[in-house]
């Protein structure tokens, strides 16, 4: 990077249900006042606008940001499946690094229907055609929506490689509720326990209950950043930065090692880590607060690996000894995560970002993890990307 960028502004829209939010532009129009006056910046000042979303038609940002102003600026529509929005985040700090911009907004939003997810666009290939085929190579003819094949199918290969009991996925999903009890911005503030887990409806027989999947939400987010030298230029809040980030995308390992690991995002995450790590110089023992891609309790488990918090197979160990939450070696996810915060899917990025940055300033209230000085970001989307932030004070 040969500009420092920094985090000048973050904010977010409660998550909800679908049916119970505003529409897309209303959320995202708001977020992105939010994360502006959080900045202390009009939008006259931004220079360029990155806009992250899945389910709408094209143009979306320009619909969005047209009710925060009209000042001729670049916007920039962005889709990378669930890693839309640290896609969107990406792209914006590639920006400002260049030198070509000095101060820029990522905006993510999503307006979502209920139940699984699904393609708009029947009459084209399916993008993860080779997925599916590669699922039910390995695992045959199962009757769950692929999302369900794709995470359960990698917490399986878990399973069956180092013993995990399904028992350990239902810990995670309790954690994340006690987490996001404390969190206003969460759809679901319900504190479970892992029996509740692990009573709730079956999925798929002994892989995955209800409740270890997230659920389809509603919401906005929205980030500004700008380089260091304009923040001191402008007098802007220059303490948290960004010092490293990656994208990744799959190797030809997702469809030769017959891993299903492999096939939910692992060797892709793994690598996106690894080149963080080189890049700052810090390792994962360093980390104090983590937002990662928990869409459902196996990927969460999956991602400590991939992203160096625990050994390989050492995820069980990690849960049982509460090594993922407050009072352990990291606190992960305390906003709640995907699972109990929701996943609005072009906003989830920003949000991991906003949630990371309010610990870095000492600012997430009842869910503040003491101390923290170094944040690490981890989203992915299948098909693929995954982008990996590092946070620094």
């Amino acid at each position: 990077m040969t500009q420092k960028v920094v985090v000048a502004g973050v904010g977010m829209v409660p998550f909800k249900k679908p049916g119970q939010s505003d529409p897309y532009p209303v959320m995202g129009a708001e977020a992105a006042r939010l994360a502006l006056a959080d900045a202390g910046v009009g939008y006259e000042s931004i220079q360029q606008a990155f806009a992250s979303y899945i389910y709408g038609d094209s143009i979306c940002g320009q619909r969005v940001l047209y009710d925060v102003g009209m000042t001729g600026i670049p916007i920039i529509n962005v889709n990378n499946n669930c890693s839309s929005g640290s896609t969107a985040l990406y792209m914006a700090r590639q920006a400002i690094a260049s030198g070509e911009v000095d101060i820029v907004l990522a905006v993510g939003f999503e307006q979502m229907n209920p139940g699984a997810l699904g393609s708009n666009f029947a009459d084209k290939p399916n993008p993860v055609e080779r997925f599916s085929e590669k699922l039910n190579e390995l695992l045959g003819s199962v009757d769950v929506p692929q999302a369900l094949q794709t995470f359960g199918g990698g917490g399986l290969e878990h399973m069956r490689r180092f013993g995990t009991p399904l028992e350990t996925f239902a810990k995670i999903r309790a954690k994340a509720s006690r987490h996001a009890f404390n969190n206003p911005m969460s759809v679901f503030r319900n504190v479970l326990t892992t029996e509740d887990v692990m009573a709730d409806k079956v999925m798929w027989p002994g892989v995955m209950t209800r409740l270890m999947a997230c659920p389809p939400t509603c919401g906005a987010a929205a980030v500004v950043l700008c380089s260091e030298a304009y923040a001191k230029k402008h007098s802007l809040d220059a303490r948290v930065w960004i010092a490293g980030q990656t994208l990744t995308t799959d190797g030809p390992e997702v469809f030769a090692s017959n891993d299903l690991r492999d096939l939910a995002g692992f060797s892709m995450s793994r690598a996106a880590a690894n080149k963080v790590y080189e890049q700052t110089g810090i390792g994962a023992e360093e980390v104090d607060v983590v937002e990662l891609h928990d869409c459902f309790a196996q990927n969460e488990l999956l991602s400590y690996e991939a992203l160096g918090l625990c050994p390989e197979g050492g995820a069980q160990k990690f849960v049982d000894d509460g090594d993922n939450t407050y009072g352990g070696k990291y606190v992960v996810n305390p906003s709640g995560g995907l699972l109990s915060k929701g996943h609005p899917i072009g906003a989830t990025g920003l949000a991991q970002c906003t949630e990371l940055v309010q610990q870095l300033r000492g600012r997430a209230d009842k869910r503040q993890v003491e101390g923290a000085r170094i944040a690490l970001q981890h989203n992915v989307g299948i098909g693929g990307a995954a982008v990996v932030t590092m946070y620094r004070i």
